[in-house]
């Protein structure tokens, strides 16, 4: 019995060393496969990487027919009518009827932007030249066709597409505003009060006000917020026009269903003609009195001396308002006549670019800048005298939403003390002028 001790504790030693042996040997065969598989999985990347390296190599350097199977994303469409269609074939009235411009004008666009367009090239594929870039995008805003038809027809993806509409717009806004769409200086000030007298018949004036509104898809969040008056959903701008038809000052991206006289209130114009920066240095003097010149606007706006508008009309027999002196009434038909300067430039402005006259399917944080862009785009093509086609206008008068009109504004607390006064020597002068 004395024996059995330790000969049963060496048995259960030996039987522990030889399971620890078997499990180190497992172990060990265990870390050798893995490691194989390891160095097999990396010799076969290798090969791969070495095979499609070659295959690139084999690509670059060979001119033949056949086309290497590669990735979607490095497929190269066929841009033969980009290069050779447009670049050596088209005539001075495809530039207009795509491009909405001239052929010198679009390559002066071209040199404007280049420093926030160009591109370079990557190992994997060519960039687009800055040209064709711009015309991608000139070709969107002329016609709102979809991406995928421009898609096609320039041999650039889709996303390219959005791509070049996003950067121009961009590009156009940071670049050119300085040049295109800014407040006049006095000399420009008074070039235009001379357009509006002599075209329009309208004196001491240097601007017109009005709404532009721009159709939508449905946003995400909001949506009420975006029907406009006419019932559609739509981004509404404010825009002011020269004597010359060009836009000097816009505010873009309010909803549809905003009060234009609240967008006014909020706009830096608004305080640049409160604080007098409508006028010269020197003072102005009309009808014997000194008076900065005027803006005129819609009935939705506040009567101020920098801006007027026209006297609320009678409306049915019930009205509680007064007739109109004969003064007045000439008053409101010389205004109506002058705001048709701000009218045909809008006209103008949607038929030269078409997204502003359909529906524009781009997200809302797109369309403002591309708003703004279509305004200073249109300023450019008017100052380069770039022809305007009058039909045009028919496209836009066959467009799905019609800009509607806002109710007027009666006189309220927004109206300042003294407007009354201005408007009263604008009647007075044009009194005078038609005995």
């Amino acid at each position: 019995m004395e024996e059995e001790g330790p000969l049963r504790s060496l048995m259960f030693l030996m039987t522990y060393m030889l399971l620890k042996r078997r499990r180190d040997i497992n172990d060990a065969n265990i870390q050798r496969r893995n490691e194989i598989q390891r160095r097999i999985r990396h010799r076969q990347y290798f090969f791969q990487r070495q095979r499609r390296m070659l295959l690139i190599m084999i690509a670059g350097g060979l001119r033949s027919n056949v086309r290497i199977r590669t990735r979607p994303w490095t497929t190269t469409q066929r841009t033969d009518w980009w290069e050779r269609v447009v670049m050596t074939e088209f005539q001075p009235s495809d530039w207009l009827d795509k491009f909405r411009m001239s052929r010198e004008t679009f390559f002066y666009l071209c040199d404007k932007l280049r420093p926030r367009l160009a591109r370079q090239d990557t190992s994997f594929r060519l960039a687009l030249p800055v040209e064709k870039r711009v015309a991608v995008a000139l070709w969107r805003l002329a016609s709102n066709i979809e991406y995928r038809t421009i898609s096609t027809l320039f041999g650039v993806g889709k996303s390219t597409v959005c791509r070049c509409v996003r950067d121009m717009c961009h590009a156009i806004v940071a670049l050119l505003s300085s040049i295109y769409l800014r407040p006049p200086n006095e000399q420009e000030m008074e070039d235009s009060a001379q357009l509006f007298l002599s075209h329009w018949g309208f004196p001491h004036c240097v601007g017109a006000i009005a709404t532009l509104h721009t159709a939508i898809i449905s946003p995400s969040n909001n949506a009420s917020d975006y029907a406009n008056p006419a019932g559609w959903l739509s981004v509404m701008s404010q825009v002011a026009v020269s004597g010359r038809g060009h836009f000097w000052d816009v505010c873009a991206s309010f909803p549809g269903g905003t009060d234009p006289a609240d967008i006014l209130q909020n706009s830096s114009l608004w305080a640049t003609a409160a604080e007098g920066g409508l006028s010269p240095a020197s003072p102005l003097v009309f009808m014997g009195k000194s008076l900065r010149y005027v803006l005129l606007g819609e009935s939705c706006y506040p009567l101020q001396s920098w801006l007027l508008k026209a006297y609320p009309e009678e409306k049915g027999r019930r009205s509680s308002r007064a007739a109109l002196s004969n003064a007045q009434q000439l008053f409101n038909r010389q205004l109506d006549r002058a705001l048709r300067v701000s009218e045909e430039a809008l006209l103008r402005l949607r038929a030269r670019w078409q997204c502003l006259s359909k529906r524009n399917d781009c997200g809302l944080d797109v369309v403002p800048t591309m708003i703004l862009a279509c305004c200073i785009l249109h300023n450019m093509c008017e100052s380069h005298g770039d022809a305007f086609k009058a039909e045009w206008q028919g496209e836009v008068a066959e467009a799905e939403s019609p800009q509607p009109r806002h109710k007027p504004l009666l006189s309220t607390g927004m109206d300042q003390s003294n407007s009354e006064e201005v408007r009263r020597l604008f009647c007075d002068y044009f009194e005078q002028q038609s005995n």
